[in-house]
């Protein structure tokens, strides 16, 4: 017999580890009559330590060619948790799940546990005492499904946006700086680690209507990228692939989020996708429109291996123009009154509404860069002026409330860019937070009251 290659061995090895991690499901009647569902799981973080997990009131609230995704309630702690489930190819280990157990952060959702099972009919089987061991035969035993139970955040900013456009209402400002801070502050630190998300849009981004906390989801495209490895570049949603991915890039950095995330910001200014297109040329005609024509420079730094100059040379906006004369600039509180005059003289209509913050479209024009290493890090856009009605010691939420932590840094972030501390945190919080809580808060607690309503509230109840 031929030699097997390591690759080969690997995959055997790891064959044999999901074969033996299927978990045993059992499924009987609680005691008000409901299904309780029991499996053997692992949690998402820590050492393998499998763990009987019992959950009931199981319902799909949504599902795609990645699979489907349960709501369900934990029974030992009546906590709701949403169990995505998803075919595993056994051949190979779960890309999603490997990256999720690596992370831990307050604005990234959650992997409370993990486990494997068999089959697609355990619905359809009766509520009694049985217990159907998934390598069943009637279960389909050669079909492996991954099963990741994390923590459930009720809305999207997709949502919310959508219920302010329905209402022809544009969304507060103080939302929109809320919603990208806490977005930004997850790309950095997954970004730290080399890890790239590849699917920013709105619809990934949790939101917790209650308290204001987003996390981003969906880890299904995520990847870690590695120097001189290539990467697949149809990846991205449509409205949100950065113009390297359209060019074809395989080289590409994880400043792809940045870009996308540029995108969701004008997109929650506008009231609408800033660059709306059916395919890659449309939405490249889309984005030139907007930036103007890239020139051979930018497109070399896009995607060194594209050779194809034939554009129609479009002038990019005033906005823009002026925006990318200051790009230079440093931050700071001295020139910014002159910032907001000068940007008054420009033609701000022809992109964005006359009312829209000078700063919040300066943002927009150092993450919409066509060469990706001119764009900012997410972590420069934190310390961003935009976000500094944050900093202030008595900012709260509409309805007076408190903000949701937006400060409690770990030693691990205050350690990407050290440059930019003294900005981030603002005056009074000196220390890092170590490991904090998710429900933690750098400035107390963010308790709403009984009778309190936000707009976040409101549109939650709007789009139930």
């Amino acid at each position: 017999m031929a030699n097997k290659s390591v690759r080969e061995k690997r995959r055997e090895l790891f064959d044999d580890e999901v074969d033996q991690n299927i978990s045993a499901v059992k499924v009987k009647a609680g005691k008000d009559g409901s299904k309780v569902t029991t499996v053997v799981a692992t949690p998402g973080q820590g050492p393998d330590r499998p763990q009987e997990v019992s959950y009931t009131d199981t319902k799909v609230i949504g599902n795609g060619s990645f699979g489907v995704v349960y709501q369900a309630k934990l029974c030992e702690t009546n906590e709701l948790v949403a169990i995505k489930k998803v075919l595993q190819d056994k051949r190979f280990k779960n890309r999603e799940l490997q990256i999720m157990r690596k992370l831990e952060h307050c604005n990234i959702v959650k992997l409370k546990y993990f486990f494997y099972s068999s089959g697609d009919k355990q619905a359809e089987v009766p509520c009694d005492m049985s217990i159907f061991m998934a390598t069943s035969t009637s279960l389909q035993k050669d079909e492996v499904y991954l099963n990741l139970v994390l923590e459930y955040i009720p809305e999207t900013v997709y949502k919310v946006a959508r219920h302010y456009s329905k209402s022809k209402q544009t969304i507060p400002i103080s939302f929109i700086k809320l919603y990208m801070y806490q977005l930004f502050r997850s790309l950095a630190y997954i970004h730290s680690l080399g890890i790239c998300h590849r699917d920013i849009k709105p619809q990934n981004l949790l939101l917790d209507p209650d308290t204001g906390v987003l996390k981003l989801c969906d880890f299904g495209s995520a990847k870690h990228l590695v120097k001189g490895e290539p990467n697949v570049s149809y990846i991205c949603s449509r409205y949100y692939r950065a113009p390297e991915l359209i060019f074809g890039a395989i080289d590409y950095t994880t400043k792809i989020d940045v870009w996308s995330a540029g995108c969701v910001l004008a997109e929650l200014l506008l009231g609408q996708p800033i660059f709306p297109g059916d395919s890659g040329v449309d939405q490249l005609v889309e984005i030139i429109k907007v930036l103007g024509t890239p020139t051979k420079e930018q497109i070399k730094e896009m995607n060194p291996n594209y050779t194809e100059f034939k554009f129609p040379q479009i002038k990019s906006h005033p906005w823009q123009q002026y925006m990318l004369s200051r790009m230079s600039t440093p931050f700071d509180s001295a020139n910014h009154q002159k910032i907001r005059c000068s940007v008054q003289a420009c033609t701000l209509l022809q992109v964005f509404r006359a009312r829209t913050p000078p700063e919040a479209i300066e943002l927009v024009a150092r993450l919409l860069e066509y060469t990706p290493s001119s764009r900012i890090s997410p972590l420069q856009a934190c310390a961003h002026p935009f976000f500094n009605e944050l900093r202030e010691p008595n900012t709260r939420l509409p309805n007076g409330n408190e903000l949701p932590p937006l400060f409690n840094f770990t030693e691990h972030e205050l350690n990407i860019q050290p440059s930019l501390n003294n900005v981030l945190l603002p005056r009074g919080v000196q220390e890092p937070a170590s490991s904090p809580p998710d429900g933690a808060t750098s400035s107390g607690t963010a308790e709403q009251s009984d009778t309190a309503s936000t707009p976040l509230q409101a549109a939650a109840s709007g789009i139930a």
